[in-house]
């Protein structure tokens, strides 16, 4: 990345650029039942088709919702929006609640997780033939862990305005969008600190696991400094084959050779599995990663894919278009899981990971110093004292580098504040750096606070906690329109999983993978 200019200066003079900033987000959320346990009742008909409604669909169970927004160029159209989804939702749940926390509630046997079913179309049956093979490979219980994903794009006219090395603008826009991955790997860690709120799990859900957790209440364990429990050893993390996979963020020429080998490499252990057990399909294929979506990352280069394409080859032609952000944990003290606050503070820290300067990784694009650092801070990052390494490789305290991150932010809070009403980017910043100041403000550590004085199990707790925010939803004002309006995407999109599954019941399974595989061979 080259910056000829002040970054700064550069977007002062241009500050229209971030009214054409875009947000959205994807939102997972377990629906439980009273005894807060994970719910066996299938997706409720009410919500529509799982294959087809753009705003209520199943993320891998039948029982896990994925909450979507459009993208809006405001935090506040965005939170209204996820709003109105989760209103409509809770309206449609009878006795069941959206559990709103990363980890889970209390989960029946792995036989009993219902994987998320999508019609009997091909397009469907991939979608649930994908989830068994994740099943096969890493579990169920796994895949019930929950999380928020921010999706985030700029504005193409800042890309010019920046300066980007590129031959072409596509190039230019995409190694603009590199440049802020790399800088978010590099910063990424801050994030676990500020918004990690999964410190504590049920028993239930540890099994084997070995991590020296402490118990704090009944059927409740912790790591006392933890802040992400979700993101550590504990949760979804890339595992065995995808643990040798380093993808490369510094040109995506190489970042796309990288995934398209491991969608085309055949696995030793999945071999041994096979894709069919008694005449069933239980896994698309054998390859390291069935498809792209399977590699695990805390953050994507994104471009939204046309009819008959797959992921890799949208960024391959026509470049990276946004990126979705996906280490965050649902915010428990949130109805809906995401405050405007924690958004704004992403808005300012994703513009300052595009604008200032991201060398290249060495080592082959692999920066082992900032997994390491990511690591360290979801198991301990509130552990007074905390050392890290910087880019210098050299041994710095979180407290320190996180206040000079946060001052250093400060111009980009001060540019979406320009013309407000109020200062509320800024505000946002300055509860961020509360936080770095008193460990004690931090989600991960009210959660364990609040755990230890309700004298109730983490499971208790958060389900009364998510009743709570249940009600709250309920006795919000909810118009006969938006009613209406939700209803009729719920049918309409009832009606198009229908058409599909009339145009596809001519080809069989086998052919549509054929044809599918065949796309990235190409």
């Amino acid at each position: 990345m080259t910056l000829s200019q002040n970054p700064i200066k550069a977007l002062a003079s241009n500050l229209t650029l971030l009214s054409d900033i875009r947000r959205g987000v994807e939102k997972e959320g377990l629906r439980v039942d009273h005894s807060a346990f994970l719910a066996s009742t299938p997706h409720p008909v009410a919500l529509g088709s799982t294959l087809c409604n753009s705003r209520i669909t199943t993320d891998y169970a039948e029982a896990l919702l994925e909450l979507i927004t459009a993208p809006y160029a405001s935090v506040e159209e965005l939170r209204t929006e996820l709003q109105h989804v989760h209103q409509f939702v809770v309206r449609h749940l009878g006795d069941e609640v959206i559990w709103n926390q990363s980890m889970p509630a209390h989960l029946p046997d792995e036989a009993d997780i219902q994987i998320g079913w999508y019609g009997t179309s091909n397009t469907g049956m991939f979608k649930h033939v994908y989830r068994r093979g994740l099943a096969e490979r890493y579990g169920k219980r796994m895949q019930c862990i929950a999380g928020v994903h921010y999706n985030y794009s700029l504005p193409d006219r800042i890309w010019p305005l920046l300066q980007i090395d590129g031959r072409t603008f596509q190039e230019q826009r995409s190694n603009g969008y590199l440049a802020l991955i790399r800088n978010f790997t590099r910063y990424s860690w801050l994030l676990m600190y500020l918004f990690g709120a999964s410190p504590a799990v049920s028993k239930d859900f540890l099994g084997e696991h070995q991590l020296p957790l402490e118990k704090i209440a009944p059927d409740t364990y912790c790591l006392p400094w933890a802040t992400s429990l979700r993101m550590s050893d504990l949760g979804y993390q890339n595992k065995e084959a995808q643990a040798e996979l380093q993808l490369c963020y510094n040109d995506l020429d190489t970042f796309l050779l990288r995934m398209r080998r491991a969608a085309t490499t055949s696995w030793p252990a999945y071999a041994d599995i096979g894709t069919h057990r008694n005449g069933e399909w239980i896994q698309l294929n054998t390859n390291i990663l069935q498809i792209e979506n399977e590699y695990y990352s805390n953050i994507r280069p994104k471009r939204t894919p046309k009819s008959n394409e797959r992921p890799s080859s949208a960024l391959a032609n026509r470049g990276v278009e946004y990126i979705e952000v996906r280490c965050l944990d649902i915010d428990p003290f949130d109805p809906i899981g995401l405050s405007a606050e924690t958004a704004r503070f992403l808005d300012v820290f994703l513009l300052f990971c595009a604008t200032e300067p991201s060398p290249v990784f060495p080592d082959g694009g692999f920066c082992q110093d900032s997994k390491n650092n990511f690591a360290k801070v979801v198991i301990e990052g509130r552990k007074p004292g905390l050392l890290l390494r910087n880019q210098n490789k050299q041994e710095v305290e979180l407290k320190s580098w996180g206040e000079d991150l946060l001052l250093a932010m400060q111009p980009y809070a001060a540019l979406f504040d320009k013309g407000a009403e109020q200062p509320l980017y800024q505000a946002a910043l300055d509860a961020q750096m509360a936080k770095i100041q008193d460990a004690s403000l931090c989600p991960s550590a009210r959660v364990l606070k609040q755990i230890s004085e309700s004298g109730q199990s983490f499971v208790d707790y958060t389900y009364a906690q998510s009743l709570a925010h249940k009600n709250h939803l309920l006795d919000l004002p909810f118009s006969a329109e938006l009613q209406q309006e939700f209803e009729q995407a719920a049918t309409d999109s009832i009606a198009a999983q229908q058409q599909i599954e009339a145009a596809e019941k001519d080809q069989s399974f086998e052919v549509y993978l054929q044809k599918y595989q065949a796309l990235l061979d190409a």
